[in-house]
């Protein structure tokens, strides 16, 4: 934000510049020019003044050599030409002076010409005062380097005044542009640290223009509030948890109690009420499972998901092995994907228990991994009962199940876990029978990586 509203500023400057500095500094060159040659052109009057006493009164006054003399000792060339055409008096033959412009003089027009890049060549009728009658002509060359040399000054210095209030402009855009994007900076560093669960993140809010010090100052308590809900949301995670489960313990011990001394047709409704008690508690578990889940706060971090998947597939193996089924680990490595610390451990979890579950003996499931652009996609396949496209749409929402006795909170876990991480979950038809459950977590590359490892690295050698 600072660099664009600098060059925005700077290329404002540039425009201003260009639109005031360019014109002004050509206008000024251009009425230089003028007056050089106005200059040029009343000097080879004056000597055509001269010259017109000597071509036609023939009278004395001011010598025309003396004249010429003059002229010569500032640098200037001229020639005196007769009505003939013949040169009188002066230097020789100027350059860039052609019979054309002499014949031109002689009819009575004044001619300028350039002959090279420093010279600028004047050529005046000479007219007899008492007749308009063109009695010869003059030629007068004068340097044009004074005339370049004031030009290339104003240049300079409008260059130099453009330059100068280029750098302030420059200079004030960049503390303008750091007053008002260093707090919004430190608002969206407060914001990030708030998204990966940092409740206590607050941002600076006594810099930078009020709106944006209002801006902070609102983040703030929204950020204590989040924290206080939070927190409450916390404790009352873990009330219910000690609530709950110890009278369901309690409750259960004493139907094993009961069971243990009560005849037979009572024991088997005892038996019943067991189960009714472990289902309960089954489902408060996962109550709190998808409590927990729902306020996930850890921040996502590297987590290398192909040797995730074989840890995981390891772990499920010796339960395949009792099904039977087959358990396959497919990951093309090194995979990595920037999620909640033991998330991907939870959902393969999930997702192992609910396909061993559903398949039948001498089943099959595969989990493979592989990435895809920037997401790493992992897949868990199974060849069980699969499920219908009703069922996938409601499969991950709570209390939805297709197992008998199943709490329908196993593909809602999951579901929060992944949407937390910035992810997707898919589930689809297997092909040829089955469920496929295709998730989609965001790709760390390898630079990112890199970085990723080297900044705790940087961290400790500052502390050092």
């Amino acid at each position: 934000m600072a660099r664009r509203i600098t060059l925005t500023v700077i290329a404002l400057v540039v425009v201003l510049l260009g639109i005031v500095a360019v014109p002004l500094g050509l206008h000024v060159a251009s009425e230089d020019r003028s007056d050089f040659t106005k200059q040029t052109a009343a000097e080879a009057a004056t000597v055509a003044s001269v010259a017109e006493e000597h071509l036609d009164d023939r009278a004395s006054g001011v010598p025309l050599a003396q004249v010429i003399a003059g002229v010569r000792r500032h640098g200037d060339q001229v020639a005196v030409y007769r009505v003939s055409g013949r040169r009188l008096a002066g230097s020789p033959p100027l350059a860039g002076v052609s019979p054309h412009m002499v014949n031109s003089a002689l009819g009575g027009t004044i001619s300028y010409t350039s002959p090279g890049p420093d010279r600028l060549v004047v050529v005046t009728p000479v007219v007899a005062d008492e007749s308009p009658v063109t009695v010869g002509a003059v030629a007068l060359s004068r340097s044009t380097e004074p005339l370049d040399h004031r030009i290339r000054a104003l240049w300079t210095w409008l260059a130099l005044a453009s330059a100068v209030g280029l750098l302030a402009a420059a200079l004030t855009a960049t503390a303008l542009a750091r007053w008002v994007s260093s707090p919004l900076s430190g608002l969206e560093s407060a914001a990030r640290r708030l998204a990966t669960g940092e409740f206590a993140a607050r941002s600076p809010a006594e810099a930078g223009p009020s709106e944006v010090r209002r801006l902070a100052g609102t983040f703030n308590m929204m950020a204590g509030r989040l924290d206080a809900l939070v927190t409450g949301h916390r404790a009352m995670m873990a009330d219910v948890s000690h609530q709950l489960r110890t009278p369901l313990a309690a409750l259960r011990l004493r139907l094993d109690v009961l069971g243990l001394a009560a005849p037979p047709p009572l024991a088997e409704e005892l038996a019943e009420a067991q189960g009714e008690v472990a289902r309960l508690s089954r489902m408060v578990d996962g109550l709190l499972a998808v409590a927990r889940a729902e306020n996930v706060t850890s921040a996502p971090v590297p987590v290398p998901v192909d040797s995730v998947i074989k840890d995981r597939v390891a772990a499920w193996l010796p339960a395949a092995e009792e099904k039977p089924a087959t358990l396959e680990a497919l990951a093309d490595g090194p995979l990595t994907a920037k999620v909640g610390e033991g998330h991907l451990e939870q959902i393969l979890d999930n997702l192992l228990a609910n396909a061993l579950e559903a398949i039948p003996a001498n089943g099959r499931i595969q989990v493979s991994g592989w990435q895809a652009g920037g997401l790493v996609r992992v897949t868990v396949i199974d060849n069980g009962p699969g499920m219908s496209l009703t069922e996938r749409r409601a499969a991950l929402r709570r209390y939805v199940t297709t197992t008998p006795g199943g709490t329908g909170l196993g593909l809602a876990i999951v579901h929060r876990l992944v949407t937390s991480d910035g992810g997707t979950i898919e589930l689809s038809d297997t092909p040829g029978g089955g469920l496929t459950v295709t998730l989609e977590l965001p790709a760390v590359t390898r630079e990112r990586l890199s970085r990723a490892i080297m900044r705790p690295a940087r961290d400790d050698l500052n502390q050092l």
